[in-house]
């Protein structure tokens, strides 16, 4: 049975550059409401952040945005949510966005964005959470970063034992699919595991 409720989703409080970015970011708020998903996210009104939101939104889908209270001005809070907390900083937003998801997702977005990415997909390395963690390499956004990856992984720094293991989508209607195929499959992983171990 899949564990997969609400899924996090990180992006740029701008909106980038390219269209695509946009356009996937309220391709995947839908898709997540059309799925019976809760998105969790930082709660700002501009950029991928908020049209991820609105994507879900307009879909019908439940939206929790984390915010600090000293980035309620500087990223416009986006308040018409189902809930919206308000934190004191950056390290107790992660950590309530952490808890109140069962899956992650990285849109194309600055370096908060991908200090977020790497911190999920470090606790998973570090067996800390058994989470889906997904990077969506919208219009090869993340390419250079996933050829980081497989460079650190040939030059001896990840090793098999402690790899770091993502997902990687590069159209927005392939991630809910992606997640909960994972979703599944770490919750057989876990059941197997439990029938298996002594008693």
């Amino acid at each position: 049975m899949s564990t997969l409720r609400n899924v996090c989703v990180y992006g740029g409080s701008r909106a980038g550059s390219d269209d695509r970015f946009v356009t996937a970011a309220e391709t995947l708020g839908r898709a997540l409401a059309s799925a019976g998903l809760g998105l969790v996210f930082g709660g700002g009104h501009e950029g991928i952040m908020g049209a991820v939101a609105r994507g879900a939104l307009e879909g019908g889908g439940r939206v929790v945005g984390i915010i600090p209270r000293f980035l309620i001005h500087k990223e416009n809070a986006l308040f018409d949510l189902h809930e919206m907390v308000v934190v004191e900083d950056m390290h107790e937003r992660k950590r309530i966005m952490y808890e109140r998801a069962d899956g992650f997702v990285a849109l194309p977005g600055g370096v908060g964005t991908l200090e977020e990415l790497t911190e999920q997909m470090t606790w998973a390395q570090l067996q800390r959470h058994k989470k889906p963690v997904l990077i969506a390499d919208i219009a090869g956004f993340w390419r250079p970063l996933v050829g980081l990856l497989a460079h650190m992984r040939q030059s001896g720094f990840l090793r098999e034992s402690f790899d770091v293991h993502y997902l990687v989508a590069e159209r927005a209607e392939d991630i809910v699919p992606m997640l909960q195929s994972a979703a599944r499959h770490n919750a057989l992983t876990r059941a197997d595991n439990a029938v298996g171990s002594p008693t």
